[in-house]
């Protein structure tokens, strides 16, 4: 018996190293996570979250945190230049340069005046408060 195939012009040399990693997102140079992303991890006590976000090279002054009642923003401008000497010229550059952010809802209401921030070795550690529930209030059906 003889088998069919079906033809696939993609299929051929040439054209799937034309083609190759065109629909995938920046990678590490010899890694396999995005260039441009935010890892965080996020814990819960019975009063407050804690989270923490790796944000290696980046400067204190160019991160941005916002809460929103839930939500929680993360945003970093990332600046990777090297000065160049004289005579020097770039051959290749795979070092990222500009803005990452990250935003997710939290299970419960942060409490915005006693939340706190540190940024040490590349790790933002955050403590986010959780807000008081307030009590639910029977209304009475008359």
């Amino acid at each position: 018996m003889s088998n069919l195939t079906r033809f696939d012009p993609f299929q051929l040399e040439p054209m799937s190293e034309l083609f190759q990693g065109l629909f995938r997102p920046l990678r590490a140079a010899g890694g396999d996570a995005p260039l441009a992303d935010i890892k965080v991890d996020v814990t819960e006590s019975d009063t407050a979250y804690t989270v923490k976000a790796e944000l290696p090279g980046v400067e204190k002054n160019d991160i941005d945190v916002k809460i929103d009642g839930n939500l929680l923003s993360i945003s970093a401008r990332i600046e990777r230049n090297q000065e160049l000497k004289e005579g020097e010229r770039v051959v290749r550059r795979e070092r990222y340069s500009g803005s990452v952010s990250r935003s997710f809802s939290l299970a419960s209401e942060i409490d915005e005046a006693g939340a706190t921030a540190q940024y040490k070795d590349g790790v933002l550690s955050l403590t986010l408060p959780k807000k008081a529930a307030s009590e639910r209030k029977r209304l009475p059906i008359s």
